[in-house]
Order: C-alpha cells, then sequence, then structure tokens
C-alpha cells in the first residue's frame, strides 16, 4: 500500500521553459510511484549553476558544436534542496529505510546504474546523467513545494541537529568537500583557494580542517576576504589590487604555492592558477564556466609538470557533510546571507546575482 498523509492537488513551483524563461506556476503536486516518496521541500538553496542555466550558458542550453543540450524544458528548477518525507509509495518505506515526517535530503544526481560508470562505481559520472532540477519530469527539481524522488536517488537521513539553512546547504558542502579531497592537502603545503562564493569559502573551512601549513583565500570582494579570515584563512588577496602570483611567491621563498583549487568560474582564474602554482603542484578544477579558457600547455607540461585534477558533484560525502554541521566543525554562518519565500524567487534571483550576498535560500510555506 501507499503510505501518505493527504497532499494538495497543486502546488506553487519555480519552472523554466527557456533561458530567461522562469515562471512561477501552479502545477500539479506528484504522486509517489512503486518505491518512490514525495518530499515537502522545506528549503532551496539558488546556485550560481541556477543563474548561468538561466541566462543561456551553452553548456545547459547547448552550443551546436561542443555541447549537445543537457536541459530538458520545461522542468522545475532547484537542486540545493532538503525537507520531509511526505508521501510513500509502494515498497518506498523499506527501499530507502525511511519514515514519513522524517528529514531528508537526496543526492542531486539519479545514476541510472546501468552505464560504465555506474557499473564501475562511479556513479557521480553517470552517463545519462540526470540531475535535478534539469529534466523535466525526469529530474523535476526543489523550488516547489513538493518533489518526486524516483526510485534511482540516493537519499541520506539529516541530522536533527541541522539547521533549515544547514539541510539546504548540504549539496554545496558535498561538493566542496569533494573539491578538498581531491587536491590530498599535506600538513606542509601552502593552499590557494580562488573564488569566496558560498563554496569556495566552505572549501576554506574545510581546508583548515586538513591543517595545511598556510591557507589563502582569492577574491575580489574584501568582505569576503575577511569572512574568510574568520574561517580560518591565513592570508586573503584581491586581484583587483594584488599582484596575486607575487604575493603568493612572496609567501614561499619563490616557489609557489602546492595546490590551487579553481572556485571562481572565471578564465582569469585559472590562468592566475597555473601561474601561482608550484613546480609539480596540484591544481583542482571545480567551476562551472560561461566560455572556454585558453592556457599555455607547456606551463602545465614542459616547465611545471603539474597534477591537473577536475571535481564532479559529491561522491560518497554527502554523510561526511551532515557530520561535519552536526558537530559544529563547519558553520552556514554567514554563508546564508538572504531569505526568500518562493513566492518571490524572481527577487531571490536577482538577490542571488548581487555582489552583496553570498548564498540566497527559497523557503516554502
Amino acid at each position: 500500500m501507499t503510505a501518505t498523509v493527504p497532499l494538495p492537488d497543486t502546488m506553487q513551483a519555480v519552472v523554466c521553459h527557456g533561458p530567461n524563461d522562469y515562471r512561477l506556476a501552479s502545477v500539479p503536486t506528484p504522486n509517489p510511484g512503486p518505491n518512490e516518496l514525495i518530499l515537502k521541500v522545506h528549503a532551496c538553496g539558488i546556485c550560481g549553476s541556477d543563474l548561468k542555466c538561466r541566462d543561456g550558458a551553452a553548456m545547459y542550453w547547448g552550443d551546436g558544436e561542443r555541447f549537445a543540450p543537457f536541459v530538458k524544458p520545461p522542468m522545475i528548477v532547484g537542486h540545493e534542496f532538503a525537507g520531509e518525507v511526505a508521501a510513500l509509495g509502494d515498497g518506498a518505506a523499506e527501499h530507502f529505510g525511511v519514515e514519513l515526517g522524517m528529514r531528508v535530503v537526496p543526492e542531486q544526481i539519479l545514476p541510472c546504474g546501468k552505464c560504465l560508470y555506474c557499473r564501475r562505481g562511479h556513479y557521480w559520472m553517470c552517463e545519462v546523467h540526470n540531475i535535478f532540477g534539469f529534466q523535466g519530469g525526469v529530474a523535476d527539481g526543489g523550488m516547489a513545494d513538493y518533489l518526486r524522488v524516483p526510485a534511482n536517488a540516493i537519499l541520506h537521513p539529516v541530522d536533527p541537529r541541522l539547521s533549515l539553512d544547514d539541510a539546504a546547504f548540504l549539496e554545496p558542502l558535498a561538493c566542496g568537500i569533494h573539491a578538498v579531497n581531491r587536491a590530498e592537502i599535506q600538513f606542509d603545503d601552502t593552499v590557494v583557494i580562488a573564488g569566496g562564493g558560498p563554496i569556495g569559502l566552505a572549501m576554506v573551512q574545510l581546508a583548515r580542517l586538513k591543517t595545511p601549513k598556510r591557507l589563502i583565500l582569492v577574491d575580489t570582494h574584501d568582505d569576503r576576504l575577511t569572512l574568510a579570515r574568520e574561517f580560518g584563512a591565513d592570508h586573503g588577496f584581491n586581484p583587483h589590487r594584488d599582484d596575486i602570483a607575487r604575493e603568493i611567491r612572496a609567501l614561499t621563498a619563490g616557489y609557489g604555492c602546492d595546490v590551487y583549487i579553481d572556485a571562481t568560474g572565471s578564465p582569469s582564474g585559472v590562468i592566475q592558477g597555473l601561474e601561482s602554482l608550484r613546480k609539480l603542484g596540484r591544481f583542482v578544477e571545480f567551476s562551472v564556466f560561461k566560455e572556454p579558457t585558453s592556457v599555455d600547455w607547456s606551463t602545465i607540461g614542459d616547465r611545471k609538470e603539474l597534477d591537473i585534477r577536475g571535481s564532479h558533484l559529491s561522491p560518497h560525502t554527502y554523510p561526511v557533510a551532515i557530520d561535519l554541521l552536526a558537530r559544529g566543525l563547519v558553520t552556514t554562518r554567514g554563508l546564508v546571507t538572504h531569505h526568500v519565500p518562493l513566492a518571490e524567487f524572481e527577487r531571490g534571483f536577482e538577490v542571488a546575482a548581487r555582489r552583496d550576498s553570498i548564498k540566497v535560500v527559497l523557503t516554502m510555506a
């Protein structure tokens, strides 16, 4: 039998019909199928990728050459969300190990379980790659009152010690953990994190837990550099004012940093990182870019023999994110700067694009 409480026939949701065509609409409330559940969404963050998708970035909408369209409108958007179990389809309680009213968060990807990567355990690189908030009907997102969680979702219980802001920040934090893990930070490393957005500032907190010799944030917002110092950064540099590579070499006897994590989403951040790294250094690329980047590959190979690593999504890191927040080792204080009701999502997107915001969270009634 289907375990459920009465759900409304319709709900409010932010529906994307195309670039710059996002609308608040009344849509049918989803019903759970076998081994599926319905999540009552409590809150949903606005990600930088949501802004890039809205603005028509080629990696989402395709460019006719390099990228095929990734998004499938009309779709309910949003992938940084958490909530509570509102309805259970046949077998869902046993399938997910949950019960009505439990606070849960699904990972953002819905792995197919059949492709080469899924069969090898690399589910976060699934070839099908359905992600909540980007494929209408298959993986509708969390900017809505309710959300259908398919049977192939990866679900995690939310520790009761976590606040609403904490729960909504689990997805970006889990992504940041994966990027920091990819950097393999050592005790004597000088680590540079470029980009003081919400995930970059979370990475500062995470990298500090690895106890490197020296931790640096690079960002164009001085207030974010101040916040990074509160989170444990030793130095903060502003590329509008500072020569980043020169400052880093001055701190490292002329050699350069050991680790550079790019979370800028800007071509200049990549070039800056290649210049700032020492020989045999490690470069971790985390960002989503609106445009391609050109670099001198001789720097990567012949001149420095750099280790270049990508970082995508959050494999096996949600439990770590939940634990770190629950134990107070990482905080969302100072990161979640604005709360906006779902009905005012357009204002939320406008605020998210402003310099005075870090993380904007949409809240549901």
